[in-house]
């Protein structure tokens, strides 16, 4: 991986740069307010941005909750995806979740996002259920997935 790429806990100053990263990535992004309340007021949230170059081009969150982690999102720019960035960045997601005390991690992902679901996959992620209609956008089902930490 390029020496220029770093993480680190988001900011309340990354909102912006994280909302660019939201709008680009999903059709129904959260609002400024949500990702002001998660890192803000949420005792369980930790999130992480990825920077190349001090540029903030994606993030994730989690939720840990006694000794179970639930991933909340995880985005990349569309012009950094394919770059092994997204593995990276659950990579570090999964390792702060495992050192706040979490030993496992849970996910939904959108049954048609394959790319996703390998990736998860790669991460030892299990299939789970099914979500009927998670998605507001859509109505798409989402896949629940596992793994222990």
């Amino acid at each position: 991986m390029n020496e220029s790429i770093t993480f680190r806990l988001m900011k309340e100053q990354d909102i912006d740069d994280v909302l660019r990263v939201e709008q680009e990535s999903f059709t129904v992004p959260w609002s400024r307010e949500a990702f002001l309340s998660e890192i803000t007021k949420n005792q369980f949230a930790v999130y992480l941005v990825i920077e190349d170059a001090g540029r903030v081009i994606g993030y994730s969150g989690t939720w840990v909750v006694t000794d179970e982690a639930h991933i909340t999102n995880v985005a990349i720019l569309p012009s950094y995806r394919g770059r092994k960035l997204g593995e990276a960045m659950m990579r570090k997601l999964m390792e702060a979740a495992s050192e706040l005390g979490a030993k496992t991690m849970t996910l939904e992902v959108r049954v048609s996002n394959h790319v996703a679901r390998g990736l998860y996959s790669k991460l030892g992620f299990q299939d789970g259920s099914i979500r009927k209609n998670y998605y507001t956008d859509n109505q798409e089902d989402a896949l629940i997935m596992w793994v222990n930490l």
